[in-house]
């Protein structure tokens, strides 16, 4: 678990870096900031995958039946979200943090499935630190409303998730987890 925790720490840390020390990472330069906080990223995702393999299930509740369907349709709703800052869509113009709502969405959508503490801390905590960065995003800066964008580009961005989604939905039925069950345990 000190690994999972470990790495959750860095993932936190590298993330906020730059609005908790914004002097600091100003002085790091743009290019070398981003280089920094994408080397810890890698770091800290590699330390969360081996602790998260490694820990010991240790059973917090009990996941209620089906839950898994409901997870399965949250899930491609939070990788569509993760591809919008990167669209010129409609959507993209209705939410200021598409992105860390995906992220958001995803954790919580992983806890209604597993209710054991290494996947408490690691989706709760990934989740804590989408709610933090939402609220200093909104605290230090203000938010200028894109303009509008056409159906089109989201369609594309709902084409594009669905691939993902099931390359992603792959790998875990690669790793023995199939999401489509319904019911985990």
């Amino acid at each position: 678990m000190q690994v999972l925790v470990l790495g959750l720490i860095l993932w936190v840390a590298s993330h906020l870096f730059k609005r908790v020390l914004p002097g600091l990472r100003a002085k790091l330069g743009d290019l070398p900031g981003k280089m920094v906080v994408t080397v810890l990223s890698l770091a800290a995702i590699i330390l969360m995958v081996i602790g998260y393999r490694r820990a010991e299930i240790v059973p917090v509740y009990t996941p209620l039946p089906g839950m898994g369907h409901l997870t399965d349709l949250l899930m491609l709703i939070a990788i569509f979200l993760l591809g919008v800052p990167h669209s010129k869509g409609l959507v993209k113009t209705r939410l200021r943090h598409p992105m860390l709502l995906g992220v958001l969405l995803w954790a919580f959508a992983h806890l209604l499935v597993n209710g054991d503490l290494a996947s408490i801390v690691l989706f709760g905590g990934i989740g804590a630190w989408a709610v933090v960065s939402i609220l200093l995003i909104n605290a230090q800066e203000d938010w200028k409303r894109p303009a509008p964008g056409g159906l089109r580009s989201d369609a594309i961005g709902g084409a594009i998730a669905l691939v993902v989604y099931g390359l992603i939905a792959g790998v875990h039925i690669w790793l023995g987890h199939n999401p489509f069950l319904g019911t985990y345990g």
